[in-house]
This record gives structure tokens, C-alpha cells and sequence, in this order.
């Protein structure tokens, strides 16, 4: 039986641990809560503009689908990486490159 892991093109996960510690440190946090898609995509887009090299823009939010299309949207643009809470809360981890 396939997983959805087999269907789908998401980002590297992250523990809890390592998932808490970047977010007390980013640079910038989008609430995207209720917002779905294309939306989080473009304020992922325009957050990523007013930071350095090496910043962390962090989304959360509840639309499974931005897991993927934010760092679609984002290109080469950041390094993605998402965590995924078990209550249907997520971030998306944007490290701009």
C-alpha cells in the first residue's frame, strides 16, 4: 500500500525539537492559519524579498497543500523544510538562500 509520501513532493521534515529551536530563532513568521493556496505562495514570495541571505521566514498554517506549494512557489529561492504538528497545524521552514 502506498504512503502519502510516494504521492506527494514535500520537504524534508523536522523534529519537534529542531522544529521549536529554528522558530524561536526566525526571522519573520507568517500567520497563513485559514488562508489556502495561491495566497500563502505569493506572502512567502514577497516576506522572502525583505530578507538577507541565511534568514528564516517561518509559515504556519492548516492547508496541507501549502507544504507543497509554498516551496514550489519559492523555487531556488530558500531552502524549504516543513514540520508537521500531528493536530493538523504545519510550518513551513523558508531559509532564503
Amino acid at each position: 500500500m502506498p504512503s502519502i509520501d510516494d504521492v506527494t513532493d514535500a520537504p524534508d521534515e523536522l523534529s519537534d525539537d529542531e522544529a521549536e529551536s529554528l522558530f524561536e530563532e526566525a526571522d519573520e513568521v507568517q500567520d497563513m492559519m485559514g488562508e489556502v493556496c495561491p495566497y500563502p505562495q505569493v506572502e512567502a514570495k514577497k516576506g522572502l524579498q525583505d530578507l538577507d541571505e541565511g534568514d528564516l521566514l517561518v509559515q504556519e498554517t492548516d492547508h496541507v497543500p501549502c507544504t507543497e506549494n509554498v516551496p514550489r512557489a519559492v523555487g531556488d529561492d530558500a531552502d524549504a523544510r516543513v514540520w508537521r504538528s500531528g493536530d493538523g497545524v504545519y510550518r513551513i521552514y523558508l531559509e532564503k538562500q
